[in-house]
């Protein structure tokens, strides 16, 4: 499983010109699932996204977490961060997990964000999407298993 998280200070998703989940302060979270991903991959990094500490504290250091700031997450999810570009000029997306197992796993991931008692939007697993956010730093950070 494979995350990119952007600290935000918002960020939404639109699928058809309708806004489905949007967040003001937080992260949006690009997640991608693999063929080799569990339940478990995804409960170590609910833990370690809920509790990265990179929002700034009162002396300016990045030593706060989302709850900490009452901040929230936009998840989305993203096939394409398993695309593997090393031969030729077209990615081959093999590496990525079958819609049904990434999907489950998704709702799974996000569901137990939730239950870290977070605020989570989300967008449409495999509907077009169009996302739009004000990066906040810039802060982009990859979390993998």
């Amino acid at each position: 499983m494979k995350l990119v998280v952007q600290r935000v200070k918002n960020a939404k998703v639109d699928v058809d010109g309708k806004t489905v989940g949007s967040i003001e302060k937080g992260f949006l979270v690009l997640l991608g699932v693999t063929h080799t991903d569990t339940k478990e991959t995804a409960d170590y990094l609910v833990k370690k996204l809920c509790k990265l500490r990179v929002f700034e504290d009162e002396n300016g250091k990045m030593n706060l977490a989302l709850k900490d700031v009452a901040g929230s997450l936009l998840i989305v999810s993203q096939f394409t961060l398993y695309a593997d570009c090393s031969e030729g000029n077209r990615p081959s997306f093999i590496n990525a997990a079958k819609p049904d197992m990434a999907n489950e796993l998704y709702e799974y991931f996000c569901k137990k964000c939730e239950e870290q008692d977070i605020k989570v939007e989300k967008g449409i697993f495999g509907a077009d999407m169009k996302v739009s956010l004000l990066n906040d730093g810039p802060v982009t950070i990859i979390l993998e298993r």
